[in-house]
């Protein structure tokens, strides 16, 4: 996913006011961590924001596992519509 790639959150949406699903909330830590990301290219010494990083990506990796323990389709439309690998 490029740096310039912006995610509408509102496809990842359940329902109209939905902010818990893990399918939103893998859509919002894929958007910070994009924006953590592009950081810390300028800011190569920003350990806190790395470590803050490494914690997303984490979050968002069990995220995922749940997802796909759950609904397969649900966990394939993420990976695609996310640019996620895997």
């Amino acid at each position: 996913m490029s740096e310039s790639t912006n995610i509408n959150l509102a496809d990842y949406k359940i329902h109209d006011t939905d902010t818990g699903s893990a399918d939103y909330q893998v859509a919002l830590m894929t958007q910070r961590i994009v924006h953590l990301t592009a950081h810390l290219g300028l800011h190569k010494k920003d350990t806190s924001s790395r470590r803050g990083l490494l914690k997303l990506v984490a979050q968002r990796r069990k995220l995922l596992d749940y997802v796909r323990s759950h609904s397969e389709e649900r966990y394939q439309k993420l990976l695609q519509g996310l640019s996620l690998r895997k």
